[in-house]
């Protein structure tokens, strides 16, 4: 498989490493210093492209690949107040676009075993819920887009809650999500529910980026070939 990588940051080093030892080729590297290779025709020498840059310019990015008739796969957060723009632009070319908070296969167990607890939880009022999430510095949205996808998993499913803020909170309504950035941390979030009796407590710890990179490329594997917008529960069956 021929790849595009659209950021050549840590996230993008680290799936050109793996997507090398599995016999792929990274046909187009792009990031800030070479903005001017970025054309549908160097696009187009790829099956597919792999997007990690900033909330700001992820969906231009994959706009183009889509205009240029190019699979991508998004792994930028802080873009998806214009996913239904990028749906309307993928039906319009008839393309592919797979998106998701975060790629790991154990975040995404993560994500189910949370909507589990949160139906659960449901019914027994006396708990309290909140989130906290931690990571690097070089981290430029917050609540991160795993965080906000664990938000949306409670509250479509415990009906005491109906929206987060990112900041403490008294209102009974409201769930709290604490933002830490610090290093080193690759990435840690947690739930909780509290009560006068005890706490319930769910976490997930990243220990490398290896686990989202292979994700990434696990996604972009299965995703050429496909028309469509896509997740990761489409690739996982969960």
């Amino acid at each position: 498989m021929k790849i595009a990588l659209i950021g050549y940051g840590k996230m993008g080093k680290a799936i050109e490493q793996i997507a090398l030892q599995q016999g792929h080729e990274v046909v187009l590297r792009l990031d800030v210093n070479n903005p001017e290779e970025f054309t549908a025709a160097n696009l187009q020498k790829a099956d597919v492209a792999i997007e990690f840059t900033r909330p700001e310019t992820a969906f231009e990015n994959l706009q183009k690949c889509l205009e240029a008739g190019v699979p991508v796969v998004v792994g930028t957060t802080g873009w998806l107040h214009r996913l239904e723009d990028a749906k309307a632009i993928c039906t319009q070319h008839q393309g592919a676009l797979f998106h998701s908070s975060n790629y790991s296969v154990g975040v995404n167990i993560f994500f189910a075993v949370n909507r589990f607890l949160a139906q659960m939880m449901n019914g027994h009022p006396q708990y309290e819920v909140r989130m906290a999430e931690t990571h690097h510095t070089q981290k430029l949205d917050a609540p991160s887009g795993t965080a906000i996808t664990l938000a949306e998993g409670i509250l479509e499913n415990l009906k005491r809650k109906t929206n987060w803020v990112n900041q403490p909170t008294d209102q009974a309504e409201e769930m709290s999500i604490l933002s830490y950035r610090v290093d080193p941390a690759p990435g840690t979030h947690e739930v909780y529910y509290e009560s006068a009796i005890d706490t319930i407590e769910i976490r997930h710890t990243a220990h490398s980026r290896e686990g989202f990179a292979s994700g990434a490329l696990q996604a972009a594997l299965w995703l050429v070939g496909k028309k469509g917008v896509f997740g990761m529960s489409d690739l996982l069956g969960f």
